[in-house]
């Protein structure tokens, strides 16, 4: 028994385990990559004014910057957590994520649109991003909670929407109880 504790110390101790997201985050972040994306893509189509190859343009950017910044947040993560990342590989997420929003800055700069258009498409472009981020947190967040849930008690399935488990038999969180007399 006393193996079996100490190498859930050492795992406890050498990759921290965040909360589990709220279903307000999980599905704000979710509204917001999903309408970030479809509103920069309805833009896209019923843009009468641009080319097709301008819309191809700017849909490239929307993909290759929803890329970079979810590699971003992966390479910051594994790092934060101590798993190794490559420094080319974190200085390429990085670049990507820079020169996505630089050449939609160029593009949009260079563009022969409404001043109200490009600032639909790049407030589209950042919501999309920011949301991807998010999102892409979430899932690693819920993954990192699932698998120390399932090291603590490994017979017990959570059930979606369930934010803590319930004290079990034998469980290492049971409720605190004060045993100093003259308290009620």
């Amino acid at each position: 028994m006393g193996r079996i504790e100490s190498q859930e110390s050492y795992m406890a101790e050498s990759r921290p385990i965040p909360q589990k997201p709220t279903g307000a985050f999980i599905g704000a972040s979710w509204c917001a990559v999903t309408i970030g994306v479809s509103s920069y893509l309805v833009g896209l189509w019923n843009a009468t004014s641009m080319q097709l190859n301008e819309k191809g343009y700017y849909f490239t950017l929307l993909l290759f910057g929803l890329f970079a910044v979810i590699s971003i947040q992966k390479t910051i993560r594994d790092r934060a957590e101590n798993i190794p990342v490559t420094n080319i590989y974190y200085g390429v997420a990085w670049f990507s994520v820079v020169a996505s929003i630089s050449l939609l800055v160029i593009g949009l700069w260079n563009a022969d649109m409404l001043l109200s258009e490009k600032g639909f498409y790049g407030l589209a472009m950042l919501m999309s991003l920011f949301g991807a981020i998010t999102v892409q947190k979430n899932v690693r967040d819920m993954a990192v909670f699932a698998e120390a849930e399932k090291v603590e008690n490994p017979r017990r399935k959570l059930f979606s929407g369930q934010d803590t488990p319930a004290a079990t038999l034998g469980s290492s969180h049971r409720p605190a109880t004060d045993a100093s007399p003259g308290r009620p």
